[in-house]
């Protein structure tokens, strides 16, 4: 299917502290070591993490060569590239680490939410090392991990506005502490990597001479660069309603509208470059990076309003996937700078799926005393999992109206 000499392997140590071995080795047991395992989608990832947040070995298989070929992730293929590799991807993550699976305080795995097939792979693996080591399992939400990942690289207190977007979610919420959120918003229907991707494919970008290798959303970002986002404009979505919610599917059927009106009047066929193409890119991005943080402004102006979190030096997370974009970056950063937010983001390598955060979630519920398992007979995989208690409907009820952004306003360029 996919050999292990072609896998994307990524293995590296956490730069902010080194671990002293030759100092320390005969005292390893004393600290709080985590096992995370990742297999919620379509990325094999294993990290050992200790308690002062130093990532001590990491390895990473990536499925995404084998997923742009098939035009998507078919589940029955992730699961099976998940079974071919995890047990090399934890072997080289412990052997980086230096940790052998005795010297382990837990194990961490993603058990919600996620491709089913795929979440399985991870959690029957686990179970197995669990069982034979008599090790405490951590249970992990993976919209959780996300949100608290900026706490292994920044010192940031709850309470915080988190914003998580990737190809499986979009939503708004507080974190108020490990394992307690506030569900501000979400997406109604698909989230914005999945769009975005299935807006790649419909343009046919795989084909293109500067992105035929990059994943949907990258090569979108890629081609925006130099795209002029005027030449189209799309309505945003749900402008009627004044809540946290967001919707993509309706932007995606438009979009799908302008490009075959597009290739109508280039007489080309469907799957074929447009010439136009960049332009499209570019509007695209835009209009889902607008989306987007209208409705973050809005989470902010509810949180502020109902002292949900502090009137001053609060501060504003992205995770996922899509955080990762530049642009939406951008413009999330000019939104937290005009209404005195701090604004925070994990690097890219730790937006994405990937074992340290899994690892880092685990740590963060053993300081708590939160679900750890020494009792693993009832535990299950949820392909579905909310995350946290969902106060959605009072957002709705507050009726916030956004502000218009003032001519020459900081936010003016992005927000227009």
């Amino acid at each position: 299917m996919h050999s292990l000499a072609e896998s994307l392997w990524k293995s590296a140590k956490h730069g902010r502290a080194a671990w002293l071995r030759s100092a320390q080795s005969g005292k390893r047991h004393l600290r709080t070591l985590v096992l995370g395992i990742e297999t919620s989608c379509d990325d094999t990832g294993a990290a050992v993490v200790d308690d002062a947040g130093c990532v001590l070995g990491e390895a990473l298989h990536c499925q995404k060569e084998v997923h742009l070929q098939a035009g998507g992730i078919i589940p029955v293929v992730a699961q099976q590239l998940h079974r071919e590799n995890i047990e090399q991807v934890v072997q080289e993550a412990l052997r980086v680490s230096g940790v052998s699976v005795p010297e382990l305080t837990a194990i961490a795995t993603t058990v919600k939410p996620g491709l089913a097939l795929s979440l399985e792979v991870g959690l029957q693996y686990s179970l197995n090392l669990v069982s034979r080591y008599q090790k405490p399992f951590i249970p992990i939400h993976h919209m959780e991990a996300h949100a608290l990942t900026i706490r292994l690289m920044e010192q940031v207190e709850f309470p915080f506005l988190v914003l998580l977007l990737s190809g499986g979610h979009c939503i708004l919420a507080v974190a108020q502490g490990v394992s307690d959120f506030l569900l501000l918003g979400q997406s109604i229907d698909i989230a914005p990597g999945d769009m975005l991707d299935k807006v790649a494919r419909r343009l046919t970008l795989r084909k293109h001479p500067e992105c035929h290798s990059m994943a949907g959303g990258k090569a979108i970002e890629h081609l925006a660069q130099t795209g002029n986002r005027q030449q189209h404009m799309f309505r945003l979505p749900m402008q009627q309603y004044r809540n946290c919610d967001f919707s993509f599917s309706g932007l995606q059927t438009v979009v799908n509208t302008a490009i075959a009106q597009k290739e109508k009047e280039e007489g080309i066929q469907e799957g074929e470059i447009l010439s136009c193409v960049k332009d499209i890119a570019a509007a695209v991005q835009h209009a889902v990076a607008v989306h987007i943080i209208q409705r973050t402004y809005r989470a902010m102006l509810f949180c502020i309003k109902n002292s949900i979190l502090p009137s001053k030096n609060a501060t504003l997370v992205a995770s996922g996937g899509v955080a990762s974009n530049q642009y939406i970056r951008k413009g999330l950063q000019t939104l937290a700078d005009a209404n005195d937010f701090a604004f925070l983001c994990p690097p890219p390598r730790l937006c994405t799926d990937n074992g340290v955060m899994i690892a880092w979630n685990g740590i963060e519920r053993l300081r708590a005393g939160l679900g750890v398992l020494y009792s693993t007979d009832n535990i299950r995989y949820e392909p579905k999992a909310p995350l946290g208690i969902d106060i959605s409907k009072r957002v709705e009820e507050d009726s916030i109206k956004v502000p218009k952004i003032k001519k020459g306003d900081m936010m003016a360029g992005i927000l227009k």
